[in-house]
C-alpha cells in the first residue's frame, strides 16, 4: 500500500522522502515545482519487537515490514481547475492510499513560501479545499449517472444517491468526505465513489532544528494540532525534515549517538512511519525461525487464512491450521518451547483474526 506525501511547494516534501526512504531520489530546491513526476520509495517500518524476537530466536537474518512512500508534486491554489500542476498532483493522489501532508511550522527568509508567510492552518485550507472541490465535481457527475438508474427502481443506485444527496451538502460546506458522518455499512458505498478527500491522512509538522525539543512550544504546531483534530478528526506528527535527512545518511549506530547527544530519544520519522502504517490499517504478524524473523504486513480484520496468504497464495489455498502466541507471551516466557508448556501456544482455525504482534507457524496442504 502506498502513502502519498503532499503539500504546497517548498514545505519540505522531497526532503522528507529522502529522509525515510534514506535516499536522495528526491530533487530538494528552493522554488516550487522541483518534484514533477512523482517519486516512489520502500520504507522500512521501525519496530522494537524484531530485535527482541531476534534475540531469542538467534536467525541468521532480520526482515522488517514495509510500505511504499510517494513524493507527489506541490499543489497551488486553483489545483482541482488545473492550476500549476493540478492536474497531474489529482491524479497522482488518486493513486496513494493514504495521505501524509508536510506543512511547514518554521521560519526561514532563505527559504522562499509559495504564499509569502508562514501559515500552515491557510495551507491546510488550501490543500482541503482543492481535494473538496474535485471531490465535488465527482460527486455531482455521479449524482446525475444515480438518478437515471434510481427511476429504473435499481436498489443499489437509490442508496447511492441517499448518500450523494449527504455527501454533496457536506462537500458544498468546505468539509472533506472523510469527516462525513455515515453508519458502518455505508463505508464501501462511500470507498466507491473514489473521493480524493475520503483517504486518510495524517499532518506532518515540519519544524526547525530549534523546535525539536519543544515541539509543543511551537505556535504553529499548536494551531494545526489543533485545527486538524477539530475539522479534520486527524492527528498531527512532528518532524525536522533537515535534521532527519541528515541523520538518514549515518549509520544507525552514528544516528543513534547524534539524536542522544540532542536529547532526542526517538526519530521523528519513525513515529510518523509507523502512524502511517497504523493510519493505512495495517498491522504485523511475525515468523520465527533459524534462517529469519520476519514482519508480515496484513490489512487490520484479516483472517488466519489471508493472512497465511501474504506469504504464499499456496498457504492460503492449502490452510490447515495456525500456531499463534502473543509477542508478550513469548517475551514473558522466554522461548516457544516454554510458551507451549505454560499453554500460550494457541492452535487457530481458518475463522481466527490474526493480531497485531501474533508469532504464527502455519500449517497448509501442498497443492
Amino acid at each position: 500500500m502506498q502513502a502519498g506525501i503532499v503539500g504546497l511547494p517548498n514545505v519540505g516534501k522531497s526532503t522528507l522522502f529522502n529522509a525515510v526512504t534514506r535516499s536522495r531520489k528526491a530533487e530538494a530546491a528552493n522554488y516550487p515545482f522541483c518534484t514533477i513526476e512523482p517519486n516512489v520509495g520502500i520504507v522500512q517500518v521501525p519496530d522494537e519487537r524484531l530485535a527482541a524476537i531476534a534475540k531469542i530466536a538467534k536467525p541468521q537474518q532480520v526482515i522488517p515490514a514495509a510500505i511504499e512512500f510517494v513524493d507527489i508534486a506541490g499543489l497551488v491554489a486553483g489545483a482541482s481547475k488545473g492550476e500549476g500542476l493540478g492536474n497531474k498532483f489529482l491524479a497522482n493522489i488518486r493513486e496513494v492510499d493514504a495521505i501524509i501532508q508536510v506543512v511547514r511550522c518554521f521560519e526561514d527568509d532563505d527559504i522562499i513560501h509559495s504564499m509569502g508567510s508562514i501559515d500552515p492552518v491557510r495551507d491546510i485550507e488550501i490543500i482541503t479545499t482543492e481535494l473538496v472541490l474535485a471531490d465535488l465535481q465527482s460527486a455531482e457527475s455521479q449524482r446525475e449517472r444515480q438518478i437515471k438508474k434510481a427511476r429504473g427502481q435499481d436498489k443499489e443506485a437509490q442508496a447511492n444517491l441517499a448518500l450523494l444527496d449527504r455527501l454533496i451538502p457536506h462537500l458544498n460546506e468546505g468539509h472533506p468526505a472523510s469527516t462525513l458522518d455515515i453508519a458502518e455499512e455505508e463505508r464501501p458505498r462511500l470507498r466507491a465513489f473514489h473521493l480524493l478527500s475520503r483517504k486518510p491522512v495524517i499532518f506532518a509538522c515540519n519544524v526547525s532544528e530549534d523546535d525539536i525539543l519543544d515541539p509543543g512550544a511551537n505556535p504553529h504546531v499548536q494551531a494545526v494540532r489543533a485545527f486538524v483534530a477539530d475539522r479534520h478528526r486527524a492527528a498531527a506528527a512532528v518532524i525536522c525534515s533537515k535534521l532527519e535527512e541528515e541523520v538518514s545518511e549515518m549509520a544507525p549506530d552514528e544516528a543513534a549517538a547524534f539524536l542522544a547527544e540532542m536529547g532526542v530519544t526517538d526519530s521523528g520519522v519513525g513515529q510518523l512511519i509507523r502512524a502511517t502504517y497504523d493510519l493505512l490499517g495495517l498491522a504485523s504478524y511475525f515468523t520465527m525461525g533459524e534462517k529469519e524473523v520476519r514482519a508480515w504486513t496484513f490489512l487490520k480484520g484479516m483472517k488466519a487464512p489471508e493472512c497465511a496468504g501474504v506469504i504464499h497464495t499456496d498457504f492460503e489455498k492449502g490452510f490447515i491450521k495456525a500456531e499463534v502466541m502473543a509477542y508478550d507471551d513469548l517475551m514473558q516466557f522466554g522461548s516457544k518451547a516454554a510458551a507451549r508448556d505454560a499453554g500460550k501456544v494457541r492452535i487457530e482455525g481458518k475463522e481466527y483474526l490474526f493480531k497485531d504482534g501474533d508469532i504464527t507457524e502455519f500449517r497448509f496442504s501442498p497443492a
